[in-house]
């Protein structure tokens, strides 16, 4: 019985390969996110709208579930990678630290946030944003830079790890 290994990123294990997509797919993810759709939505004004509360929970649901099977899958892969000598210590380090950081904006983050604007007084036809929600944002990016800074951090340490073994073999 013969098995046939599928990889998308030729001249790669399948674990760097893995690796590289699941963080690149969730860097590039956060960076739309956080850098076209949320500026848009806010520039338009749905952000005061009475339904936007559970249009975004729902948005960032399915965002943050996405976040933790990539955050899943690069932790595997480094584990895998780290066993074979091919990744340094402090990846894993880094990873657990996504780890934690997509488990706060999952599920602490995205639904404090979310109740914070979800209108309660049905009677009033002004909505506005809580001044709660302001210190909520304030941690919201600081939690953000520190994800898209260790993503950052591992595409570049895998990718140059493994264009270096490249050049080497080709020598």
């Amino acid at each position: 019985m013969t098995s046939t290994k599928f990889n998308l990123l030729p001249g790669r294990s399948v674990w760097q390969s893995a690796v590289l997509l699941a963080v690149g797919f969730w860097l590039s993810g956060s960076l739309l996110l956080d850098l076209v759709v949320m500026p848009a939505m806010y520039a338009s004004g749905m952000m005061t709208q009475p339904g936007f509360a559970s249009a975004g929970y729902s948005m960032f649901w399915v965002f943050n579930r996405l976040g933790l099977l990539c955050v899943a899958i690069a932790f595997v892969g480094l584990l895998s990678l780290l066993r074979q000598h091919k990744v340094a210590g402090w990846a894993i380090a880094a990873v657990w630290l996504l780890l934690g950081v997509t488990f706060v904006l999952t599920y602490v983050m995205t639904p404090v946030m979310s109740g914070l604007a979800m209108p309660l007084n049905w009677l009033t036809s002004e909505a506005s944003i809580p001044g709660s929600m302001a210190q909520m944002h304030g941690i919201y990016w600081v939690l953000e830079l520190v994800k898209l800074g260790l993503s950052a951090a591992l595409l570049v340490a895998v990718g140059r790890r493994f264009l270096g073994e490249r050049l080497e073999a080709g020598r």
